[in-house]
């Protein structure tokens, strides 16, 4: 079922809003209130999916099922739609930021792996990189040729699928063949080098699941790499750039 969005429920949406603060470490917070898990906006119920304390008293977050996320004080009559820094002695943090990341990690952690196209190397991976891909986009194509330079650094590839032009589209029913072959990895390999079979696939498959999920994730495009940490990275990176910022040396 569709949902509206956040800023469709809104009659007006606030200009994003910074908010800064300096609190002391170890501060009490109090628990989010419950009536917070029932949030509407002109009689229609939010689909709130979670609600989290931030060190700002009195300042909740808000997660709702589409993947957005705002800020509201306890009786939910104020919301503030933008990101949270913390003004730390070594400059602004973006605590919305670390919020999210954490949050595309626990996502990404229960996608089961079998439901995953994993590309490994021989020895055991220092790193794993998920990566929502789509077999049309030339780009991913690029990165895809990085993989066997990705697995002698060490650094595991599990692709998702993003089909960027929508289930409709023909990144969706070339996706939909590969995740149904009997060998993926294979199957993944040839469609990004434009060897797709024409015949149609039919399986129970999870492309239409990945494919929400990296839109409730913030996928705008792809390839759209996260790393272990939940970090995203927008677009093609060489291989050794990304071993870098892994913390990997060559």
């Amino acid at each position: 079922m569709n949902r509206p969005s956040f800023a469709t429920l809104l009659t007006s949406v606030l200009p994003a809003t910074l908010l800064a603060t300096s609190l002391a470490a170890g501060s009490a917070v109090a628990a989010p209130p419950a009536a917070l898990n029932e949030l509407s906006v002109n009689g229609q119920k939010m689909p709130v999916s979670q609600v989290l304390d931030t060190p700002m008293s009195g300042i909740y977050e808000v997660r709702l099922e589409t993947g957005e996320t705002f800020y509201t004080n306890a009786s939910g009559s104020h919301f503030l739609v933008g990101d949270l820094y913390e003004n730390a002695e070594d400059g602004l943090v973006n605590l919305s930021e670390q919020s999210r990341n954490a949050s595309r990690a626990e996502r990404l952690a229960a996608v089961a792996e079998s439901d995953q196209i994993v590309y490994r190397g021989v020895d055991e991976p220092k790193a794993t990189i998920h990566v929502f891909t789509d077999s049309t986009c030339p780009y991913c194509r690029k990165l895809h040729e990085e993989v066997p330079r990705l697995n002698e650094l060490g650094i595991q590839v599990n692709y998702l699928a993003f089909p960027r032009g929508g289930m409709q589209s023909e990144g969706a029913r070339q996706l939909t063949q590969v995740w149904c072959s009997d060998n993926r990895s294979e199957a993944m390999t040839a469609a990004k080098e434009g060897e797709v079979p024409s015949d149609a696939a039919s399986c129970d498959n999870p492309v239409e699941q990945q494919y929400h999920l990296g839109l409730e994730l913030g996928v705008q495009g792809t390839p759209a790499i996260v790393l272990p940490d939940g970090t995203m990275v927008p677009g093609y990176v060489p291989a050794e750039r990304l071993a870098e910022r892994l913390g990997i040396n060559g």
